[in-house]
């Protein structure tokens, strides 16, 4: 079942006056718009999910029927989702341009990876510090669970990529940035940095896993104290460090 967005307070004040009635609903569509499509980025209502009815988001957000066509039209537009009669709204996939090049560049070499790590580092360390400012209680909740199944199963010798996954993309979910969020879905998604080189990364001595658990926990605790600058420094020494375990377990250098 989808997760429905907290209702949003729909005390709206200006320093020109009240508005208008037309105005006023145009501002809550675009609101609704907004958190709703942001909902959808973070992953709350999955691809092919069916969205609540429009009696329903009205009842949720405390408006007229109207107001949420407006904000649905709005996301149609933006390519989020499609209407069909009958069967209501659901979440489609990202539509690119044919003639767009934010496709994947593929890693075939030393070089490649050396740049992907380059670029992990700068967005990352930009969404852990966007997480530390923007964090809720879920937030710090799905992160803390994702640190927790990721642990276990590095501790137990399972594979970990999964759960390193979501480790990673609780983090991004949790910047609340729509822009952190669909660069690391579908522009880079954060699944390829551990897929890649998922057989290498799971042969790691003890030592190497208490020192991958500390970089997790000082993420985690920057995050949870709200030190955004902390946040992002210690994503960078743990991006850095995986690069260099990685080269390390390749036998690259």
């Amino acid at each position: 079942m989808a997760v429905v967005p907290t209702p949003i307070p729909m005390q709206i004040s200006s320093d020109t006056g009240p508005l208008a009635p037309d105005a006023e609903a145009d501002t809550l569509a675009a609101r609704i718009h907004a958190r709703m499509a942001e909902a959808i980025l973070c992953g709350e209502y999955a691809q092919g999910s069916k969205l609540p009815t429009e009696q329903e988001l009205a009842a949720r957000f405390g408006v007229g029927r109207s107001t949420v066509r407006e904000a649905l039209s709005r996301l149609r537009s933006d390519g989020i989702i499609e209407t069909r009669r009958g069967s209501g709204s659901q979440v489609v996939a990202p539509k690119v341009a044919a003639n767009s090049s934010v496709a994947t560049p593929p890693i075939h070499s030393l070089a490649d990876v050396e740049r992907f790590y380059d670029f992990r580092s700068c967005i990352e360390a930009g969404a852990a510090a966007a997480a530390a400012d923007n964090w809720e209680e879920d937030d710090l909740r799905a992160i803390r669970a994702s640190l927790d199944a990721l642990y276990a199963a590095m501790d137990s010798g399972q594979a970990s990529a999964e759960a390193d996954t979501q480790f990673h993309a609780a983090i991004v979910r949790a910047s609340r940035n729509p822009f952190f969020i669909t660069t690391l879905t579908t522009v880079v998604p954060v699944r390829q940095f551990v897929d890649v080189f998922s057989s290498a990364r799971d042969q790691r001595s003890r030592e190497q896993l208490r020192g991958t658990h500390a970089e997790h926990e000082a993420i985690y605790n920057a995050i949870a104290r709200r030190l955004p600058h902390e946040a992002a420094q210690a994503m960078r020494v743990h991006v850095l460090n995986t690069k260099l375990r990685l080269l390390d377990s390749m036998r690259l250098f």
